[in-house]
């Protein structure tokens, strides 16, 4: 299988805080890679390593084969880069941008079919300032595809989008996939790594404490249920702390969460409810996710 990105014992360091602490990973060519991890994690340092916007003091790196600090202007002909902060004059128009970006490449596509692709053509003579924040994003997507870029980064790319935005971002993406090319995501949304990645990479002070499938990640964990219900008036959460299975039982107001494991557990709440003569409405179950795993994993919010 043809690898996109080569990393070996990439450490790098700011004066006595050590960023990224050796790690080694490989990117596969046509696949959605994700890279997770709360702030300080190291997620930063490591893009920019990889963009060849700052040197590793160790360690070996390629993209498509080529060093990002050796053969910086041939790779930058072949990747594309949508970064999390980014931002034109306002008044500048979608097709001038296009066009202005276009001119950067000896090899660039035409740009009005991407207009077209990523829902932007009635904006094509709109100013910047006048997009949506969604509208704003699919605009940077398309800069960072006007070369046709075998490999494309993507840096936080949904955040501050309504979920309505968000999911027209991920459909964005598995097209892009879909045509050949190999994403590198980095978010803080956990449900958004899980439904796009192939593969995810969890940092944590530097180092990397996984990297697997997000099914395999989510397997690996001995995941808990949790069973939700709501109750009105008295509730002695002993009715259900002394099932066998159950780890935990909170109750925040008429919601009440029993987690636990096992096959049996979901009868076993629900009987001893009704033996109890609790009435109760709305239940529902929640099974573990890849945002429990980073969790469990870092004992960090995904935004922290």
């Amino acid at each position: 299988m043809n690898t996109a990105i080569s990393v070996s014992g990439l450490r790098k360091s700011y004066g006595r805080l050590t960023a990224v602490d050796g790690i080694s990973f490989e990117v596969r060519a046509g696949e959605i890679f994700g890279l997770v991890g709360p702030n300080g994690a190291g997620k930063t340092t490591t893009i920019e390593c990889l963009e060849g916007m700052r040197a590793a003091e160790e360690g070996r790196i390629r993209l498509l084969d080529l060093d990002p600090q050796r053969n910086g202007y041939a790779l930058r002909e072949r990747i594309g880069i949508q970064l999390q902060q980014s931002a034109l004059p306002d008044d500048i128009k979608v097709w001038e941008a296009l066009d202005l970006f276009s001119s950067y490449y000896r090899r660039a596509v035409p740009w009005e079919p991407l207009l077209e692709r990523l829902g932007l053509a009635e904006k094509r003579n709109a100013s910047y300032a006048k997009l949506s924040g969604g509208q704003k994003q699919r605009l940077f997507i398309a800069l960072a595809l006007v070369n046709d870029p075998e490999l494309v980064f993507l840096d936080e790319l949904t955040t501050g989008l309504d979920p309505h935005a968000r999911r027209s971002m991920w459909d964005l993406v598995r097209d892009i996939r879909g045509r050949g090319k190999t994403v590198f995501l980095t978010t803080h949304y956990m449900e958004e790594a899980e439904h796009l990645c192939d593969r995810v990479l969890v940092m944590h002070r530097g180092r990397i404490v996984a990297l697997d499938t997000p099914e395999n990640l989510i397997h690996s964990q001995e995941g808990e249920t949790r069973i939700i219900v709501r109750v009105d008036g008295e509730f002695d959460l002993r009715v259900l702390a002394g099932l066998e299975g159950v780890t935990r039982v909170e109750r925040e107001g008429n919601r009440v969460v029993c987690s636990g494991r096992g096959d049996r557990l979901i009868p076993l709440v629900v009987n001893a409810l009704d033996a109890a003569g609790i009435r109760f409405r709305d239940l529902r179950t929640e099974h573990t996710n890849l945002e429990d795993v980073f969790l469990d994993l870092t004992g960090d919010e995904p935004g922290a």
